[in-house]
């Protein structure tokens, strides 16, 4: 197991508690209990087993969405998040390689004329996406002829959609899948349109966070290899999503 050195912890969790970022707007990655408000699934698995590696206390603080994650890198209240990788925040992010990856997806209402993922990109077709999600990122470099058209958060994709708000809704398969038990008159289009690499991320902003980067990169690669990642999925009855390869 590779140790830390105290300069690169100290500049990894300056405040001596390791702040964590949760993405709530996936659910693949995380949840919270309605009642308790407690954090579960993969990513806190995954915080918690950091912390007792580096025998610091760990924070979690949740967020609603992947760009509000990001955007608490940037201004320095996180000290580690759980994102896509995805090369606009690498401009600011340090990533680790993808522990988790994950399939994004195409739902049409039943009456839709849409059969497959091809004819989505058409001039006519508005998607609706997660703003600042690693889909809504990865359409706007994709997409030529369709428009896109950000809802608040992933979580709202399927109630804006289904309340008028253009033909196609694009976001994580898990997500959709649940969404579609809300509402009657949905219909997945078959395949993929991207598969979401999952990793933690890190501020560039901060000293030595190239060790940094370097130490959790081996955590990532023991953590995989030795099951834990699979196990906190089977734990946490993850469907739609696969462990990273090696």
């Amino acid at each position: 197991m590779k140790t830390i050195d105290q300069p690169t912890l100290s500049s990894f969790a300056p405040t001596g508690v390791l702040r964590v970022g949760i993405n709530l707007g996936n659910p693949v990655l995380a949840n919270e209990d309605p009642i308790s408000k407690n954090l579960y699934g993969v990513t806190i698995d995954i915080a918690n087993e950091i912390g007792k590696r580096i025998s610091l206390p760990v924070q979690l603080i949740p967020f609603k969405s992947a760009g509000a994650t990001v955007d608490a890198v940037k201004t320095r209240e996180i000290d580690l998040v759980f994102v896509a990788i995805d090369p606009v925040r690498g401009a600011d992010i340090s990533y680790t390689p993808a522990y988790i990856q994950i399939e994004g997806a195409y739902m049409v209402k039943v009456s839709s004329p849409l059969k497959t993922n091809d004819e989505v990109d058409a001039a006519g077709n508005e998607i609706v996406v997660g703003k600042g999600s690693a889909y809504d990122l990865y359409l706007t470099r994709e997409i030529k002829n369709a428009a896109l058209l950000r809802a608040a958060s992933s979580q709202t994709v399927i109630d804006d959609f289904m309340s008028g708000t253009g033909n196609v809704a694009a976001g994580v398969k898990q997500q959709l899948e649940s969404d579609a038990k809300r509402y009657p008159g949905l219909r997945m289009l078959p395949g993929r349109f991207m598969v979401i690499n999952q990793a933690i991320g890190i501020p560039k902003a901060r000293a030595n966070y190239e060790s940094t980067s370097a130490y959790l990169s081996n955590v990532i690669a023991e953590l995989k290899q030795s099951g834990f990642v699979a196990d906190a999925m089977k734990r946490h009855n993850i469907q739609g999503a696969k462990v990273a390869d090696q």
